[in-house]
């Protein structure tokens, strides 16, 4: 039974994935075929944070179709996908802040365009989701 995200399930969540992490992210096309590629992303709150190319094919789809999925390490859940727009808007300073430095190990190497205002953040609205822990199940409501 799913249950909102409690205080054991909540600090384990940000002990896994309040730092650089790969997960698969799966949206579908306009056929309602399915695609899944590996995203660099950052939880924090309810949300996972991801920098990507506002041209891009998930970014496409989740214009469409803002429901997608991912998965990483014993994790998978179901959210929303939302552009919040070019990274380098004022408004999104403390949370670009908090991005770059999870992300500090690759960041900078030139594969980030931040002049580029299609270099944008994609938000994931967690709505449900399944994490296993030491042997415990956590079924969770995000949202």
């Amino acid at each position: 039974m799913y249950e909102s995200l409690n205080a054991v399930s909540a600090a384990v969540m940000q002990e896994r994935f309040g730092h650089d992490n790969l997960f698969a992210l799966a949206t579908v096309d306009e056929t309602g075929a399915p695609h899944v590629r590996t995203v660099n992303g950052y939880y924090e709150n309810g949300s996972i944070y991801v920098v990507t190319n506002a041209c891009s094919g998930k970014m496409k789809q989740l214009s469409r179709d803002s429901r997608c999925a991912v998965a990483g390490d014993w994790f998978t859940a179901n959210g929303q996908g939302e552009n919040l727009g070019w990274i380098c808007l004022p408004e999104h300073k403390a949370l670009a802040d908090r991005i770059r430095a999870a992300f500090t190990e690759w960041y900078a190497n030139g594969h980030t365009d931040e002049s580029d205002e299609n270099t944008v953040i994609l938000r994931i609205r967690l709505t449900d989701g399944i994490l296993f822990h030491h042997g415990t199940r956590y079924e969770i409501l995000f949202s």
